[in-house]
């Protein structure tokens, strides 16, 4: 089962081997369209505006929230692009336009595992050798540096903006998720029946202590794996068939997620 779990992982990841560049082909106020062969609804990116050669700027950020196998046509919702922010330097009110390109699944080469773990950790890892691994004690020096054990949302924005990772595994209760460390989307479910003997929170790293603040979110240390993790995937990802079903199927008490879908039929 690990052998045929980690042959389909890597061709899921061969998928992901390089960066989407398309033409903007129409604009309609926050979002625009490209034209692509394929592409995952919750892939992020940016919108780019060449003025010549040489010279071009970051216009704003993209998220790919729909696409249309028959047309092959992908919608991307506009925001703001904050990654590179930097306040003594002047602004402009830049728009998208046809003929701007978009840019997805930038640093999808890079990314970072939470995994329960060391064994489970290192098992995953040398099965992908193609992915740069960026190491977990990274995220966790983050962590204690906002006083936060117990990592929020906006912590791993801040790791993959830092450390430039395009994608977020995370190894919970034998299925490994793939996830756009940016928009926090759900890209794929994969069964990953490991044997779990250990259990260290809030996640596999060489960081002894996280420094906690004296109050706030993510201030208490975390007490369960399994359910915070869903948690915060549910959050970002309320109408994910494939998660709700998962989250379904479980035995564990997770029955007060499913009431955090946005999926009435479903329930």
């Amino acid at each position: 089962m690990i052998r045929i779990f980690v042959l389909i992982l890597s061709m899921y990841v061969a998928s992901f081997a390089g960066e989407i560049s398309k033409s903007i082909v129409s604009v309609d106020k926050e979002s625009a369209t490209i034209t692509v062969d394929n592409v995952d609804v919750g892939i992020s990116g940016f919108i780019v505006k060449h003025i010549d050669s040489e010279h071009s700027y970051i216009v704003k950020s993209a998220l790919v929230t729909k696409f249309d196998k028959e047309t092959k046509t992908a919608t991307l919702a506009l925001s703001d692009f904050n990654e590179l922010k930097q306040d003594s330097l002047p602004t402009g009110k830049w728009s998208v336009q046809v003929g701007d390109e978009a840019i997805l699944a930038f640093g999808y080469s890079r990314a970072l595992l939470i995994a329960p773990n060391e064994e489970i950790y290192h098992r995953i890892t040398k099965a992908l050798p193609t992915l740069e691994w960026v190491h977990p004690d990274l995220f966790a020096s983050i962590l204690s540096l906002n006083g936060h054990p117990t990592p929020l949302k906006k912590d791993f924005t801040q790791m993959c903006e830092i450390s430039a990772v395009g994608l977020l595994y995370m190894y919970i209760h034998e299925n490994l998720f793939t996830v756009d460390c940016k928009s926090m989307s759900v890209l794929n479910i994969a069964n990953a029946p490991i044997k779990q003997e250990s259990l260290q929170l809030p996640f596999y790293s060489r960081v002894s202590n996280i420094n906690a603040n004296w109050f706030g979110k993510g201030s208490d240390k975390l007490k369960v794996y399994d359910p915070y993790y869903y948690e915060l995937l549910v959050q970002s990802n309320p109408k994910n068939k494939e998660l709700y079903n998962l989250i379904k199927s479980k035995e564990q008490n997770l029955s007060s997620l499913l009431n955090e879908f946005e999926l009435k039929d479903e329930k």
